[in-house]
């Protein structure tokens, strides 16, 4: 069978830029089994699965490893697949997922808003080992799904060089932020364990990101950077219990996976 995909880069308004996702377009899921063999073949932090349900989808994420409960530029980037492919007369679009109801929907200029839960961090115990990888002057450690870790900083986000073995061993994926030079906050995502050394650009971790900054800076409107080589901008809000995060996406190709099941 031909399954078609495309690769998207997310967050980003050029190819090359953001964080690169696949979305294959599907009558219905495959075995889990394939899904997951396709999300290692591809090798992206993250290969995104897409199924009509009327004007809905529902979608699910894999990483190279293993299924995923909530992740950010895999959904923008099958937003952008539905809205230029699929379904190009929606101005939304929503996602049945593991975490709920997702919602896209298109804005001025090509942006692309998201709505996602938010998960405010809470101080909590940490791996004592968190700190030595990481490296650097390390401050606060914070929880939620992921450890996040607060610098002084940008030039020492910027500046850090975990020890990857290490953070494998953790018992979550780990952001590191700081206040940024010409934009609120910056950040950077590790997930060595999840088959992601470190994600270009990392919608999810921004549910954590967003109402953390927002209570520090005391504003609801953010700018942020998610500072890695390939870099990505991400224009955010707080809304209660909910985050709406923008981007752009760009397309770098489209094609055909040819398996046999």
């Amino acid at each position: 069978m031909q399954i078609p995909i495309y690769q998207v880069d997310a967050f980003t308004s050029r190819v090359f830029g953001g964080n690169p996702a696949a979305v294959c377009p599907l009558d219905q899921f495959l075995p889990d089994a394939v899904m997951q063999a396709i999300g290692n073949e591809n090798n992206l932090s993250e290969t995104a699965f897409i199924v009509p349900n009327g004007d809905r989808f529902h979608l699910r994420w894999f990483t190279p490893e293993f299924e995923i409960d909530l992740c950010g530029h895999a959904t923008l980037a099958s937003a952008f697949v539905v809205f230029e492919h699929l379904r190009p007369d929606l101005q939304q679009v929503a996602f049945d997922t593991k975490s709920g109801e997702l919602v896209v929907k298109r804005e001025a200029a090509g942006l692309l808003s998201m709505d996602f839960p938010s998960r405010p961090p809470e101080p909590g115990a940490s791996d004592s080992r968190l700190r030595q990888a990481l490296g650097g002057k390390a401050g606060q450690i914070l929880v939620s799904r992921d450890y996040m870790v607060v610098y002084r900083s940008e030039d020492e986000v910027r500046a850090l060089k975990p020890n990857m073995n290490t953070l494998a061993e953790m018992d979550r994926m780990v952001i590191v932020t700081a206040p940024g030079k010409e934009v609120d906050f910056v950040s950077r995502f590790f997930a060595p364990g999840a088959g992601v050394a470190e994600d270009p650009v990392t919608g999810s971790a921004h549910c954590t990101l967003i109402p953390y900054w927002a209570e520090r800076l005391g504003k609801t409107k953010l700018h942020a950077l998610q500072v890695s080589r390939r870099g990505g901008e991400l224009w955010c809000e707080l809304n209660g219990d909910r985050v709406s995060m923008a981007g752009y996406a760009a397309e770098f190709l489209q094609g055909s996976i040819r398996i046999t099941l």
